[in-house]
């Protein structure tokens, strides 16, 4: 029976949310980031949607507690990363209105990062929420797909097609696997991701649906902005596939450190009554988040700070994963 992934924008029970909590993850910004991603979550359950912000243990949940709104719920699980977008639950719905969970596997961003409960928790909460799960041998991280709702995907060759995920299979058999475990029948091959990005390019952070078969590409700002013709490529790419494009602006060159950071306005969520929209201190960021808001004149829109978040690896996005709502069959 064939199933559907819906899109991010289609109405939603709850999301989950993880919480930092190893400071070697996050040196020097362990405390800023849980800032920072408490203020994601309470401006979500402020929101009226439900959040369940995992947290590691006991000291981790107090911290939760002191910095999160009181509506926001918190479940103490065993995971590394924060990172559910990838390590958590893909939830389909098919065509009798039921909902399950694709499971894929998984191998630490191709071998880079493992760590105890990082492999388990998608199954776990899964479960818990009552889904049947299927599993997958495909190594797949759910911020390398992008699904506008009709069966339409974006993926980077450069992650997909990376060695270091699934080099025993083809392009068509990777694209028949996406249709078989989420109904995406149609993809769309983007090229590299962001400079720097250690998920080796996910799509989440390049170029994101914002609606059937409109994709939103970020332009460059700046003549020293590090993925200039990464977006130039993204959007001519998809514009070459009959795919509608909308252009934003990017934060322009982000460093830390002097590293050039793959600070990305993409990675914003989008709940039910709410995008959030990851910040950095840009003189664009304003710019962007206007941007992102026209694109949802159905939700309002707002930017959070997020460089701490993005010290550790990813921004809002990649640090949440929704529960789609059952439909009707």
């Amino acid at each position: 029976m064939p199933v559907i992934m819906p899109p991010e924008w289609a109405p939603q029970d709850w999301i989950w949310i993880g919480f930092p909590h190893l400071a070697e993850e996050w040196p020097g910004w362990l405390g800023p980031a849980q800032e920072q991603m408490a203020a994601f979550a309470s401006a979500v359950a402020e929101s009226g949607q439900e959040v369940r912000l995992l947290v590691r243990d006991e000291a981790n949940e107090a911290r939760a507690r002191a910095l999160a709104s009181s509506k926001v719920t918190l479940e103490r699980r065993t995971y590394g990363d924060v990172w559910l977008r990838d390590t958590g639950p893909l939830v389909v719905t098919h065509a009798d209105g039921r909902r399950s969970a694709r499971r894929f596997g998984f191998n630490g961003w191709g071998g880079k990062y493992l760590m105890p409960g990082d492999m388990e928790i998608g199954a776990e909460l899964a479960r818990d929420a009552g889904l049947e799960v299927s599993t997958t041998p495909m190594i797949l991280e759910g911020g390398a797909v992008d699904g506008d709702g009709t069966g339409l995907v974006a993926t980077t060759e450069q992650c997909l097609l990376n060695p270091n995920r699934n080099p025993h299979l083809s392009r068509g058999e990777i694209e028949a696997e996406l249709a078989t475990q989420l109904g995406f029948t149609r993809v769309l091959w983007l090229g590299d991701g962001l400079v720097n990005d250690h998920t080796d390019g996910h799509v989440d952070n390049l170029a994101r649906f914002v609606g059937p078969n409109l994709l939103v590409v970020p332009e460059a700002t700046g003549r020293d902005d590090p993925n200039a013709a990464i977006y130039a490529d993204a959007a001519a790419r998809a514009a070459a596939a009959g795919v509608g494009v909308a252009r934003i602006p990017s934060p322009g060159r982000i460093e830390r450190g002097g590293i050039i950071e793959p600070a990305s306005y993409v990675n914003f969520a989008i709940t039910s009554h709410l995008v959030v929209v990851p910040t950095f201190g840009s003189p664009h960021d304003a710019d962007g988040v206007a941007a992102i808001a026209a694109l949802f004149p159905d939700r309002d829109t707002i930017g959070l700070p997020g460089e701490a978040v993005l010290a550790g690896g990813g921004g809002f996005h990649c640090a949440s994963q929704q529960m789609p709502a059952a439909t009707t069959a």
